[in-house]
């Protein structure tokens, strides 16, 4: 890609943008949330056309003017939110709009036998007649690759590929695109773990405010290098020297929790949790191990079968538990795991998903009438607080990247001084620079007498943040520790049903 050049209006998201990516290598694109590295793909890819640029593939000028076009030119792409119909099979979902023949039972047939071949030169093997909605995440990660390949691609496309994995799963994909390079692919990888860049790619590309402003092979780059050059300054993500936890007072405590889910397996078993006012605890745990149902039961989206919940000085047990309204009025935040599927309505101005949740309060609303201007300036006051970036609270929620998204959560959630906060995820698919950034707020809520607790994959996020850590295992606590006695091993240890 050469001289590439795309704008939104008066927003220039690629400037002049040159990409040279080897055949049969891993080539790394990082770089802040809009950055451009998103808009610079999706012109690969046919979803936008370039201003001005030339694209070429495999050595010939390319005129890609819709995603056909570059499928035909053998190029694929996994998107970060997967594209998959939930109520059809994964065999399905591969064959929709690429069916091989007008008989239905035939076209599944060829298109079984094409993927078996498939799964089993690449490794990656999934259940073809399962419900997607039924299959784990990794699995869903693997079709969307197996759908790509499915279709010619000889240059794939990946738009944080790991953003939703466990580290197991991480683990494994790895190894997939490992096989896939020495079979002859070409892998783009965009992303904001600089150690999956350093551990994959054979060179990377660093994009900011639309340009590029880094281009060298991995063999040059360090992790400290990369950072700076992706926000122009240097980063800390370690631990902060802020000293122990002050814990005081306990604002939340829940004993005896158990959840069985519509299909009969038990997600929390007898799971008890307390919260102190001025401590992080951050709860760690290989996904799918019971921390959903927990932040669930907690807001009040999921009551349990049995147990009890003390939230400040309001006693709730299982039937009559807390809903998320009165958890609200009560001081109690919540940023969900999924922000696109739990936090933000997509099709919703950022204004308006900025007041979900908080419409009745005073000055958003009179006597039943929602004050929309007095909206709109407090998101945009929440916009500059939590730097969301473009800071325009019309744009719609889905035009927004990854990473700002979650900063428009965060700004919802945290902006009203909660005294219990409840936080998924909170740096999923966001960039090193956001990432600080959440931190430090995080930080501040704790410094403020907040109690936060943390859910995340990330285990070094884990020990950066937290006081104290519990760790999951099958919907058990299988153990709990104070942050000195935390490392990756010990943790990991238990996060296996190790001394469980």
């Amino acid at each position: 890609m050469t001289g590439i050049c795309k704008r939104f209006g008066a927003v220039a998201a690629n400037a002049d943008v040159s990409l040279h990516v080897a055949a049969g290598t891993v080539h790394g694109i990082v770089g802040e949330n809009g950055a451009g590295k998103s808009t610079l793909m999706s012109i690969l890819y046919g979803f936008y056309q370039a201003d001005s640029g030339q694209i070429d593939v495999f050595g010939k000028p390319a005129n890609i003017r819709s995603a056909d076009d570059a499928i035909a030119l053998g190029i694929g792409m996994v998107h970060q939110h997967f594209m998959l119909v939930d109520t059809l099979t994964a065999l399905e979902n591969v064959m929709l709009g690429a069916e091989p023949h007008w008989l239905l039972q035939r076209a599944k047939e060829q298109v079984r036998n094409k993927l078996n071949a498939l799964m089993q030169a690449t490794g990656l093997h999934i259940q073809l007649e399962a419900l997607v909605a039924d299959v784990p995440v990794g699995d869903r990660q693997r079709l969307e690759i197996l759908k790509a390949l499915y279709r010619g691609a000889r240059i794939l496309i990946l738009d944080e590929p790991t953003a939703v994995l466990t580290p197991q799963e991480t683990t494994q994909l790895f190894a997939v695109l490992q096989r896939l390079r020495e079979q002859g692919s070409t892998l783009i990888l965009i992303t904001h773990k600089l150690k999956e860049v350093m551990a994959l790619c054979d060179a990377v590309t660093v994009m900011r405010a639309g340009r590029v402003v880094q281009d060298v092979p991995i063999a040059a780059a360090s992790m400290e290098g990369l950072a700076l050059a992706m926000v122009g300054r240097h980063v800390n993500m370690g631990r902060a020297d802020d000293g122990p936890a002050a814990a005081g007072e306990v604002l939340l405590q829940a004993s005896h929790l158990s959840v069985t889910d519509s299909l009969g397996v038990q997600r929390l078993k007898e799971v008890s949790v307390t919260l102190r006012a001025g401590e992080i605890v951050g709860v760690a745990g290989v996904s799918g191990n019971g921390q959903s149902e927990l932040m669930d039961v907690l807001s009040g989206l999921l009551t349990p079968e049995r147990g009890q919940l003390q939230l400040l000085k309001h006693h709730f047990e299982s039937p009559h538990w807390l809903d998320p309204g009165a958890a609200r009025a009560l001081g109690l935040a919540h940023v969900p795991e999924d922000r696109q599927a739990r936090a933000l309505v997509m099709a919703f101005a950022a204004w308006e998903s900025a007041a979900l949740g908080y419409d009745g309060l005073p000055g958003y609303a009179t006597r039943g009438w929602m004050n929309h201007a007095h909206m709109r300036q407090a998101t945009a006051d929440m916009m500059d607080r939590f730097d969301v970036r473009p800071r325009n609270p019309e744009l719609l929620s889905s035009q927004f990247s990854g990473g700002n998204q979650q900063k428009l959560v965060l700004a919802r959630e945290l902006g009203r001084s909660p005294q219990v906060l409840l936080v998924g995820q909170p740096t999923r698919g966001v960039d090193i620079g956001a990432i600080e950034f959440i931190y430090a707020q995080l930080r501040a809520m704790r410094q403020a007498g907040c109690a936060v607790l943390l859910v995340s994959s990330e285990l070094d996020e884990i020990l950066a943040l937290s006081d104290r850590v519990i760790v999951m295992h099958q919907g058990r606590v299988a153990g709990e520790l104070p942050i000195a006695q935390c490392s990756e091993a010990a943790l990991g240890l238990l996060m296996t049903g190790v001394n469980t």
